[in-house]
C-alpha cells in the first residue's frame, strides 16, 4: 500500500460578514481532518460527513492502492478570516471542537450584539431630529437597502441600520472590549469541553499567521550604499504562532489572551471597531481573573521594535486586510524543512467567497471613474486584492523549477548508476551492508564525484559553503532579533573567522581532500544530509521501476527506514534545537563567533547522528530483497553526483523537494454540485456591501450552511485528485460521495 499525505496550507481572506461562509468551509475541512485521523489510526468512523470521508478514503485505498492522510499544518488569515484561522488552528493542535465558533458567528455576529452599550440609542426618541433623515436615506428611490438587500429582510435590515445610524457619531459604533470578550468566551468554551486527539501526527509542526496593521507604524532599518543607514516606517504586522502536535489532546496552541489579541487586532474593521491597544487585553485578563505569564515575551516577540522602545502602550492595531488581505507570503516562508514520513502532495488552498467583488460591475460601467470612486478604490479594494497574483506566480515558478530539476535527475540516472557500479563493482550489491561499510562507501563516492566533476566541483563546493554560511547567519539573526548588527556584518564576521582558522573559500574549497574543509562540512553541512535522504525517499516512492521479487511491503519498509533516518536530521534544523543558551551567544557573535560555531557543532553532533543513521539504514538494507537494495544503494551512493549538478541550479536555496506545490481555490464559483450561479446564487452576506450577514440571523445560517456544503464538495475534489491518472475516480462515483455528504450536513444542521 502506498502511503501518502495531502498537506494543506490554508489561507483565509478577509470579507466582512462573508466570514460566516468561510467558517462553514473551515468547519467542513475540520470534519475531514477528524475523519482522516480516525481512518489512519484504525478507529471506527464517526457519524455525519466524517463517515463519508472515511468511506472515500477507503475507496482510494481499494481503487488506487493509496492510504491517504489529510493534514492542515499551515494556516494564515486576515481580518475576519484571521478569526477563522485562529480557531481552526487551535482545534487542529488541541483536538478541541469548533462548535463554539459556530455559536459565536450565528448568535453574536449581529449589529445589535456588536454595538457598544454606550453607543446604542437609548430609545426610539434618541436623535429624534435625525429620524426624518434616516427614514429618507433608507426608503428613497435607489437606496442601498432596496438595491442590495432581498425584499423579505429589508424591514429587519432597515430597523437595525436605523439604530446603527442613530448610535454615537464620529466614534466607532462597535465595542472593542465586547468583541474581545466574545472571542475569549468562545476559546474558553472550546478549552473547557472534552477534547479529542490532535489532528496532526505527534511531533508534526503547526504554523499559524494572522495579519494586523500597525496604524502608527514603527521604524525599520534599511542599509544602503549611501547613506549607510536609513529608517523606513513599517505598518505590516504578523502574529505568528508555532506549535508541535502532542500525543494527547487538550493542549492549546498558545495562551488564550494571545489568541484573542491576534483575532481582535486582525478583525478591527476601520471605523466599525476602535483600534486595539494592549491595555484592552490586560483589562480582559483582569476581568476574567486569569493569568498571562507569557505576556511580556509574547509582546516582545510580536512587536520587537515597540518593546525595545518602550512604547507598547501606545501601539494601535487595526484590520489586517488593510495591507495584507491574502497572507500567502508568511505561509510560503515555512514550507522549507517540514518533516516527512511519507510521500507528500502539498497544496495551497485559499478561501475566496467573492473572487471578483466589485470588479465586474465596475468594468461594465462605461463612465470615467469619478473623483471619490478613484480615491476610495485606491484606499480600499485595489491594494487588498492585487498581491495574490504575485504570490501565486512565485509558487508556480517554484513548481516549474522543481519539475525541471526532477527531469534532470531522471535524465542523469543511467549515467550515474553506471558510474557507481564501475566504482564499487557488482559485488557491492551482494554483500550485507554494515554501518562501517556504508560510511566508507559514502566517502569513496564523494571523492569520485569530485574527481569526475572536474572544475565544476569547485563551483558546487562554493554553493555548499555559501549555503552553510547563510544558515548559520540566519540562526544568529533569529536568536538575537534586537542585536545591533545586520546580517551582512554577521556574514562578514563569520567569513573572517573561518579564514583565520584555515577555512578559506578562495583556496580551501579547491581541494576536496582538505582535512580542514572536510571537517567543516561534516560538522555543519546538515542540508546535504537532508537532501540525500529526500532523494532516496523519492527514488523508492515516486520513481520506481517494478522489479521481480520486490513487494509493496518491501518498499514501505524501505520508506519507513528512510523517513525515520531523515527525522534525526530534521530535528537538528530549528533554532529551538540549539537550546535557550544559544540566544546569549548570538548577541555576542561579533566579538566571539567561535563560541557560536562550537555551540552549534556541539548541539547538533552531526557525526554522531551519521553513525545512528548508518546503523538504521544498514539494518534496513540488509532486510531488503537484493533488487531493492541495489536500487537504493545506487541512489544513495550516487547522490554526490546528483547534488553536484542540481544544487548550483537551485542557486543555493536548498530546496528539499522536487515536487510541485499545487494551488486550489474554494469559492462558490467553483462549486456546482448542487446548483449553478456561484456567489450571487448562494450567498446573502454579499448584500449591503458584504455586511449583509451582520443584519440577519437567517442570512448567517444561509451562508454558514453553504460554506459547509461547498467545503465538502471541494475537499472531496482535492482528496480524489491525489490519485494517479490511471486510477482516477469517475465523476459519477465522486458525485455519489458528495451527495451523501450534502445530506449528512443537512441532517446535522437541521
Amino acid at each position: 500500500m502506498q502511503h501518502k499525505e495531502l498537506r494543506i496550507a490554508l489561507v483565509c481572506y478577509g470579507g466582512v460578514s462573508l466570514a460566516v461562509y468561510m467558517h462553514g468551509v473551515t468547519k467542513e475541512l475540520w470534519r475531514a481532518l477528524q475523519a482522516s485521523r480516525a481512518f489512519s489510526s484504525g478507529e471506527s468512523p464517526a457519524e455525519g460527513t466524517a463517515k463519508v470521508y472515511v468511506d472515500l478514503l477507503r475507496r482510494l485505498k481499494s481503487v488506487g492502492n493509496v492510504r491517504l492522510r489529510v493534514l492542515t499544518d499551515i494556516v494564515a488569515g486576515a481580518s475576519a478570516g484571521g478569526i477563522n484561522s485562529i480557531f481552526l488552528a487551535q482545534a487542529i493542535h488541541s483536538g478541541q471542537s469548533l462548535d463554539p465558533l459556530t455559536d459565536l458567528w450565528l448568535e453574536t455576529a449581529d449589529i445589535d450584539s456588536l454595538l457598544a452599550p454606550e453607543a446604542r440609542p437609548g430609545s426610539r426618541a434618541a436623535k429624534f431630529w435625525a429620524s426624518p433623515l434616516v427614514n429618507y436615506l433608507l426608503h428613497r428611490r435607489g437606496n442601498a437597502v432596496s438595491a442590495t438587500v432581498a425584499p423579505e429582510t429589508r424591514a429587519e435590515v432597515r430597523e437595525k441600520l436605523s439604530r446603527l445610524i442613530r448610535s454615537r457619531w464620529f466614534e466607532p459604533p462597535f465595542s472593542g472590549i465586547g468583541l474581545s470578550r466574545l472571542l475569549h468566551r468562545a476559546l474558553t468554551t472550546m478549552a473547557e469541553a472534552p477534547a479529542g486527539m490532535p489532528l496532526l501526527p505527534a511531533g508534526h509542526p503547526l504554523d499559524l499567521f494572522v495579519t494586523a496593521t500597525d496604524f502608527k507604524g514603527h521604524l525599520e532599518t534599511l542599509r544602503l550604499h549611501s547613506p549607510e543607514v536609513v529608517l523606513e516606517s513599517e505598518h505590516r504586522l504578523t502574529f505568528g504562532f508555532h506549535g508541535v502536535a502532542g500525543r494527547e489532546g487538550g493542549e492549546g496552541l498558545a495562551p488564550i489572551p494571545e489568541l484573542v489579541m491576534a483575532a481582535r487586532a486582525s478583525a478591527s474593521f476601520p471605523g466599525a471597531f476602535p483600534p486595539l491597544r494592549v491595555a484592552e487585553i490586560d483589562r480582559l485578563v483582569d476581568e476574567e481573573g486569569a493569568a498571562w505569564p507569557t505576556r511580556d515575551s509574547f509582546l516582545a516577540r510580536t512587536m520587537p521594535r515597540h518593546a525595545a522602545q518602550g512604547d507598547l502602550d501606545a501601539v494601535s492595531l487595526i484590520d489586517g486586510s488593510v495591507l495584507v488581505n491574502a497572507p500567502f507570503a508568511d505561509a510560503m516562508a515555512v514550507l522549507k524543512g517540514r518533516p516527512a514520513s511519507r510521500e507528500i502532495d502539498r497544496r495551497f488552498v485559499y478561501i475566496d467567497p467573492t473572487p471578483d467583488r466589485l470588479g465586474a460591475e465596475m468594468r461594465r460601467d462605461p463612465q470615467l471613474p469619478g473623483f471619490f470612486s478613484v480615491i476610495f478604490g485606491a484606499l480600499s479594494s485595489i491594494p487588498r486584492e492585487q498581491p495574490i497574483r504575485d504570490n501565486l506566480e512565485a509558487l508556480a515558478e517554484q513548481s516549474r523549477e522543481m519539475a525541471t530539476l526532477r527531469e534532470i535527475v531522471l535524465a542523469m540516472r543511467p549515467q550515474i548508476e553506471e558510474a557507481v557500479e564501475k566504482l564499487f563493482g557488482h559485488t557491492l550489491f551482494l554483500d550485507r551492508p554494515t554501518p562501517r561499510r556504508l560510511a566508507a562507501w559514502r566517502s569513496r563516492a564523494q571523492v569520485a564525484a569530485f574527481e569526475q566533476a572536474g572544475y565544476a566541483y569547485h563551483g558546487y563546493a562554493q554553493v555548499k559553503f555559501t549555503g552553510i554560511l547563510a544558515t548559520l547567519s540566519r540562526l544568529v539573526m533569529e536568536a538575537a532579533p534586537e542585536a545591533d548588527f545586520s546580517s551582512e556584518s554577521v556574514h562578514a564576521t563569520l567569513v573572517a573567522h573561518l579564514a583565520e582558522h584555515g577555512i578559506d573559500r578562495r583556496a580551501g574549497l579547491q581541494d576536496a581532500r582538505s582535512a580542514t574543509m572536510i571537517g567543516f562540512f561534516r560538522a555543519h553541512d546538515l542540508a546535504f544530509r537532508v537532501r540525500r535522504l529526500r532523494l532516496l525517499a523519492r527514488r523508492v516512492t515516486q520513481e520506481w521501476v517494478e522489479e521481480a521479487g520486490v513487494t509493496e511491503q518491501d518498499r514501505d519498509a524501505a520508506r519507513t527506514a528512510i523517513y525515520d533516518a531523515l527525522g534525526y536530521y530534521l530535528a537538528c534544523e530549528p533554532l529551538t534545537a540549539l537550546g535557550e543558551e544559544f540566544s546569549e551567544l548570538a548577541y555576542k557573535f561579533l566579538s566571539d563567533p567561535g563560541a557560536v560555531l562550537t555551540h552549534v557543532e556541539g548541539k547538533r553532533r552531526l557525526e554522531e547522528t551519521d553513525a545512528k543513521v548508518d546503523a538504521l539504514l544498514a539494518g534496513a538494507l540488509s532486510a531488503m530483497p537484493q533488487a531493492l537494495r541495489r536500487r537504493v544503494l545506487l541512489a544513495y551512493l550516487g547522490f554526490p553526483f546528483y547534488d553536484t549538478v542540481t544544487l548550483p541550479l537551485l542557486r543555493g536555496e536548498g530546496l528539499n523537494e522536487f515536487d510541485p506545490v499545487r494551488v486550489d481555490r474554494i469559492s462558490p464559483e467553483d462549486c456546482r454540485g448542487i446548483r449553478e450561479g456561484g456567489t450571487g446564487g448562494t450567498l446573502r452576506g454579499t448584500e449591503f456591501y458584504n455586511f449583509g450577514a451582520f443584519f440577519s440571523r437567517a442570512y448567517r445560517e444561509n451562508d454558514y450552511l453553504w460554506g459547509r456544503l461547498h467545503g465538502a464538495e471541494r475537499v472531496m475534489d482535492m482528496i480524489v485528485s491525489t490519485l494517479a491518472p490511471e486510477h482516477a475516480m469517475s465523476q459519477a462515483e465522486l458525485l455519489g460521495f458528495k451527495r451523501r455528504a450534502f445530506l449528512a450536513i443537512l441532517d446535522e444542521e437541521k
